[in-house]
């Protein structure tokens, strides 16, 4: 520890910000260690030499050595020890190598999607810290409990509108790779405000591991999901009306252009999508179809795309039974799209995760950081809201009373 001179021959050397940095990471381990020493002082009830002030049998046993990484980089301690081995330290608890804000960058910086790399890298810049992956996953799996508990919260009783949607990921498990799917659910409250109802990581997307999603929904609190927005997965209807034996469910008609389209030549697809377009843009159901049939008429030889419309119709025109606010926020899953692709971006850094574990770990950070943002309502949502009112008169005391 510097004497009381030394201390101030520093102060008066300091000439830049460097300098005081530099000064602060020179203090920490000192201070540190001066706290450990009145720690153990205390426990004792006698002052290190002070032997004649001793009144019981324990006393000090030297000291292990042990390297706490801090903001200010990293700090030897020589941690006391007492010979009935009862002393426990406050300052720097046991098991404890990293101060807490530094845990809190590390899980900051990997829920943004950087790489074990990229962190060392940026620790070792800025604090002179080295991790190893297998630290950063150590701290990061302090999180899990928080993860637990999120997924498992209580959740309100009605959502008017729901959207479903999943992210496929590549997932290493048994020693082979394998497609894992992320199924997310993005819930809008009575009050307008989107709301991440949770994420589920299972085999590639199906309609069975669905409804054991929307089962789990029902056990946490959700009674009523009025409008479900999906994407075209076949037997998706079947599994929501098996829980939810009352919700619209309307299927994304973005998903269905671009499931169309995919099979129609470069030279007719600008006509086609023009088609296509007078068809969901109608005022009607009744012009829809008709705009349908035109279709049909006007390109014969993709009568077998088209006709997929048909086929879907009773998923696909349920918007137009509403008013034109709700049918923009409707028609289209564009509300979790925008979701997914936040999340994509956030993990395109790790093409294999190691194990569900991690792909969930990084998930739930990326959305806790995207959802901090979810503070505002969605635009003119009190007169969408009073539309939903009368369209669903038997929940109105529901949709009015939040």
């Amino acid at each position: 520890m510097l004497t009381y001179e030394q201390y101030q021959r520093k102060i008066a050397n300091l000439k830049t910000a460097g300098d005081v940095t530099n000064f602060a990471k020179e203090l920490i381990a000192p201070v540190l260690q001066t706290v450990l020493e009145q720690e153990m002082t205390e426990h004792l009830g006698y002052a290190k030499y002070g032997v004649k002030e001793k009144t019981g049998s324990n006393s000090r046993n030297g000291h292990s050595e042990k390297t706490l990484r801090t903001s200010f980089g990293d700090a030897p301690l020589a941690i006391p020890r007492d010979r009935d081995g009862a002393f426990i330290p406050q300052i720097v608890p046991k098991h404890t190598t990293t101060q807490s804000d530094v845990e809190e960058k590390i899980i900051a910086m990997y829920g943004k999607g950087m790489t074990t790399r990229d962190i060392n890298g940026y620790l070792q810049d800025i604090y002179g810290i080295e991790v190893s992956s297998a630290m950063v996953s150590s701290i990061t799996d302090s999180i899990i409990p928080q993860i637990l508990e999120w997924q498992s919260r209580p959740l309100d009783s009605c959502y008017p509108i729901a959207y479903l949607d999943g992210i496929h990921f590549k997932v290493r498990q048994d020693g082979h790779i394998v497609v894992k799917c992320a199924y997310l659910i993005l819930g809008i409250t009575v009050s307008g405000h989107k709301e991440l109802l949770g994420i589920w990581i299972g085999k590639e997307e199906g309609a069975t591991f669905w409804m054991g999603i929307l089962s789990e929904l029902q056990t946490r609190g959700v009674k009523d999901l009025l409008i479900v927005c999906t994407d075209g997965l076949s037997g998706f209807d079947e599994a929501i009306h098996a829980v939810y034996p009352h919700s619209v469910i309307q299927q994304c008609i973005v998903h269905q252009i671009r499931n169309t389209l995919k099979f129609i030549p470069h030279k007719d697809r600008a006509k086609v999508a023009g088609a296509l377009k007078l068809i969901y843009t109608a005022p009607s159901e009744s012009a829809g179809l008709e705009a349908l049939s035109q279709a049909m008429i006007l390109f014969p030889q993709y009568s077998i795309y088209l006709k997929s419309w048909e086929r879907k119709w009773h998923l696909l025109s349920p918007f137009f039974q509403y008013p034109l606010e709700i049918r923009r926020i409707i028609y289209t899953t564009n509300a979790i799209e925008a979701l997914n692709r936040q999340l994509r971006k956030v993990t395109k850094t790790t093409t294999i995760f190691p194990h569900n574990q991690s792909l969930m770990k990084l998930l739930y950070l990326a959305a806790s950081d995207i959802t901090k943002k979810w503070n505002m309502p969605i635009h003119n949502w009190g007169s969408i809201l009073a539309q939903l009112t009368i369209m669903f008169p038997e929940k109105s005391s529901i949709l009015i009373n939040f």
